[in-house]
């Protein structure tokens, strides 16, 4: 039994043992732990019961990397993207007043349309239209987005009506608690410990009962709690006119994070073919999108490919073994969902700043000696974080990229699907003008 699993693995052909998946399953689930309390607490911001959220959180995160590892046999988890679900709480159903079921429909569409468009096989085509310095921007732009939102939770950073933002009071308890563990989080990563912001979080809020800074309310993770919030989605009010914008923001970071990571991971891995392509992508593009779509009917925002896989890789996995043993653990971690509502804010808000500093770091990919990409990518990047808005800051990037090739007489390097969607991002911006 065990042979015919290590053939079906290619454990072979990749160099590896039982042993070292094992350990690389560990390594990535360590990694990515902190999504376990951080995404509740996003988004129990959109009025998300916390609980339910855990639950989610865990079940989708287990049930997604397990079913990688068995259909896409490579060593990539899965759980509900950061960023994605800043915009879902902040920007969809806080700043847009959407209603967090109709949200949920809408990233059960967007679910949808992912998987009937990797069906068709025009997902890579898609990919190829867009420049990369877009796809870099979008993810730094929500670095930003996230790094703020944390820096405002902790107190860091307050509103302004002069000034727009201004610095928050330091003495404040809550605020100094913030700075500890922001302090604790970069130091652990400093020194390279792989679980550095699992336990930041957990070791800031040791810090916070010590001092009283957090409430301890004992429970048991039922049924009850666990249904507050699935099969709650509405569908209907997602098709609605209003939330199409909505949908289409989900699926296209859905398709960024999902692409990049899996290109990202895999050549780290060097399981890229002799052309530089990946073997079974559709495959993996279609759990990918399986994964939205439960994650909606689970009552969390979209659930996405995520680049911690990659400290999985430098340990030494290579084969589907490693996202499975990752998603047993994230199964595991029902256990401790009932603690989910001792974590304050203040040991969460560090862990968004410094997953928005690692994802701004994508800024690196950008060709900044060429106006032309870097442009589009700069007001990218920075739209999303002003307006709070991933929606506003793709739509921009599109025009100026799409305007920039015309007026600098590259009009034939340009995609008829980036013409298309430079349009449709002009409508939308005259429509939005004409609302207002």
């Amino acid at each position: 039994m065990l042979a015919r699993l290590e053939e079906y693995f290619l454990f072979r052909r990749l160099g590896t043992n039982w042993r070292t998946e094992a350990l690389a399953g560990m390594t990535t689930f360590l990694t990515m732990a902190y999504i376990v309390f951080v995404n509740p607490a996003i988004l129990s911001a959109a009025g998300l019961p916390s609980p339910a959220v855990m639950a989610a959180t865990c079940v989708c995160a287990g049930g997604a990397s397990i079913l990688m590892g068995v259909l896409g046999r490579y060593p990539i988890a899965l759980a509900p993207g950061m960023g994605i679900n800043a915009y879902f709480a902040y920007s969809v159903v806080k700043g847009m007043g959407v209603p967090w079921q109709a949200a949920l429909g809408a990233v059960f569409v967007s679910g949808l349309i992912f998987l009937l468009l990797t069906a068709a096989g025009v997902q890579q085509r898609i990919v190829a239209a867009i420049p990369l310095e877009l796809h870099a921007s979008v993810a730094a732009g929500i670095g930003l987005f996230l790094a703020l939102i944390g820096l405002r939770n902790a107190g860091i950073v307050i509103p302004n009506p002069e000034t727009t933002v201004a610095l928050g009071n330091l003495r404040e308890p809550n605020t100094l608690l913030a700075l500890f563990g922001l302090l604790l989080i970069s130091g652990l990563s400093a020194w390279g410990v792989r679980a550095a912001m699992l336990l930041g979080i957990l070791g800031t809020t040791a810090a916070g009962a010590l001092f009283g800074l957090t409430h301890w309310q004992p429970g048991v993770l039922g049924w009850a709690e666990m249904s507050a919030a699935a099969l709650k989605l509405d569908v209907r009010s997602a098709l609605g006119a209003g939330l199409l914008e909505i949908i289409f923001v989900f699926y296209f970071v859905i398709l960024f994070d999902n692409v990049g990571t899996l290109i990202g991971v895999a050549k780290k891995a060097g399981l890229l073919d002799a052309e530089g392509r990946l073997p079974r992508s559709g495959t993996m593009l279609a759990v990918a999108g399986c994964a939205t779509v439960a994650g909606a009917l689970t009552g969390t925002s979209p659930v996405v490919c995520y680049i911690e896989s990659a400290a999985g890789v430098s340990a030494g996995g290579r084969s589907g073994v490693t996202a499975i043993v990752t998603g047993l653990l994230f199964l595991g971690a029902l256990f401790a969902a009932p603690a989910a509502g001792i974590i304050p804010a203040s040991a969460t808000a560090p862990a968004l700043i410094v997953v928005g500093s690692l994802m701004v770091g994508t800024v690196a990919e950008i060709r900044w000696a060429d106006p032309v990409l870097a442009m589009p990518a700069f007001l990218t990047m920075i739209t999303i974080p002003l307006t709070s808005s991933i929606a506003n800051g793709i739509a921009i990037g599109f025009i100026a990229y799409t305007a920039l090739m015309v007026v600098r007489g590259r009009y034939r390097e340009v995609s008829w699907l980036v013409y298309l969607l430079a349009a449709l991002f002009v409508l939308r911006f005259a429509y939005l003008s004409g609302a207002h």
